[in-house]
């Protein structure tokens, strides 16, 4: 089983999303940058909240702390206009290794995703592979449904502020 959706953003480059499995979501994109510069977008808090938040969706990241280590956490708060309350997702990094992989858990309800990403270099190229492992088919299907919209987004968000160059040595 298998139902992709492949988004075209601002750039060649597009996302894939994937229902990998009945458990499984997977989204994938190569970046134009090399590793170390997409690993450091997604490990630090000031350029993380700069392209994680679908600008489409209304919602602002109010709080991102990453203690991005292997047993460390993570807590990110949300707030949305039409919501009274704001919105908390935590969890655990199971794994990390610098420049390869990062494991997380998502531990804000019982249908939380194990959240793999993995970064492959091709050359100047990175591959970005975003793999969620979740405990039952009803919670992978209401992911997909808010994924396939905006990871996709996300992914061209990030791509945007790579492509602006201000990470990238000299810049």
């Amino acid at each position: 089983m298998a139902a992709t959706n492949e988004s075209n953003a601002t750039t060649a480059n597009r996302t894939v999303v994937e229902a990998r499995s009945d458990r499984e979501l997977v989204v994938r994109r190569t970046f134009d940058a090399p590793v170390h510069i997409v690993f450091e977008a997604w490990s630090t808090p000031d350029l993380f909240k700069q392209w994680w938040v679908p600008k489409s969706a209304g919602m602002s990241l109010e709080e991102c702390r990453m203690d991005i280590r292997t047993g460390g956490t993570y807590k990110l708060v949300f707030r949305h206009p039409a919501f009274d309350q704001p919105m908390a997702f935590f969890g655990t990094y199971k794994e990390v290794t610098p420049l390869e992989r990062i494991v997380w858990t998502n531990e804000e309800s019982e249908e939380g995703a194990l959240t793999t990403v993995t970064f492959e270099a091709h050359g100047d190229k990175t591959l970005v592979t975003l793999h969620e492992l979740y405990p039952t088919q009803a919670a992978r299907d209401e992911a997909l449904k808010g994924s396939a919209e905006g990871l996709p987004e996300q992914f061209a968000q990030l791509d945007a502020m790579l492509d602006q160059g201000s990470l990238r040595e000299g810049a």
